[in-house]
Formats: C-alpha cells, structure tokens, sequence
C-alpha cells in the first residue's frame, strides 16, 4: 500500500474518533436531546443549536484558511461542492431526512457514533439506513 494511502487512512481514522467523541461529549448521539431540539412546541432542548453553531464556526475559520492552499496535504485537489441549484431530487432527500430525523433523532453521523452504546433501536437502525443509501439511487430513477 502506498504511503499516502496510509497517511489518507489514519487521517481519516483520527477524524472518525475525533467526530465520534464530539458527538458523544456533546450528546448529540441521545435521540432525546435531538428530538427535544426538534420539538418547538414542547419541552425545546437548545443544546444541539450550540453543537451546530461550534461546528459551523470552526468550519468557516477553517476553509478561510485551507482553501488558500492549492491542495489538501493528502490529495491532488480540493473536492468543493460546486451545485448550487435547488431541484427536486435536493427538495425530496432533504424531506426525507428531516422526517427520519424527526421522527428517530438520528442523522447517520451520530447513529453510527451511537453503536458503541450497543442500544437495540440503533443497531436496527444502522444497517436499515445503510439499506435505504444504497436504494437511493436506484429508487431516484424510477422517479
């Protein structure tokens, strides 16, 4: 295996753990302070506002900064989202993630970070969600 494979893997294994923990410090792997976030009519948990806000704000100090590199140490270039067009397939994926959302408390970072807890509903849900990512595609056609 080349050495910049290596260096790509352990780059992303630390950025999985480093992910993992914030989301379990935080609590954002608890589906009640996520549905409690989402339930404005109710008892309205903050919390994951305060989450949302950190990670945003280290994201735009942080492109400010790599973006004037000409590549990313361990890659030929920078893979930027480049579309910026609000279609269907954008409307119906975003509906049908908030409805998960909603109605489970997971997004697939924090699920996958909630498997150490070994809980029952997050094993189901995992390899259920991964189903429905691997479906996507093939579903999206016949739409």
């Amino acid at each position: 295996m080349p050495l910049q494979k290596k260096y790509r893997l352990l780059a992303s294994l630390a950025s999985g753990i480093v992910f993992g923990l914030g989301m379990a410090i935080s609590g954002m792997t608890n589906t009640d302070r996520v549905q409690g976030f989402l339930d404005l009519a109710g008892a309205w948990d903050p919390t994951l506002a305060f989450v949302m806000a950190g990670g945003m704000m280290v994201t735009f100090i942080g492109y400010k900064f790599i973006l004037k590199n000409p590549a990313p140490l361990l890659a030929d270039m920078f893979h930027v989202p480049t579309k910026t067009d609000i279609d269907k397939p954008l409307l119906v994926g975003a509906i049908l993630f908030g409805a998960g959302w909603g109605l489970v408390g997971y997004c697939p970072g924090p699920a996958i970070a909630g498997i150490s807890y070994g809980y029952l509903a997050t094993l189901i849900f995992v390899p259920t969600m991964i189903i429905g990512m691997l479906l996507a595609k093939p579903v999206s056609k016949i739409f």
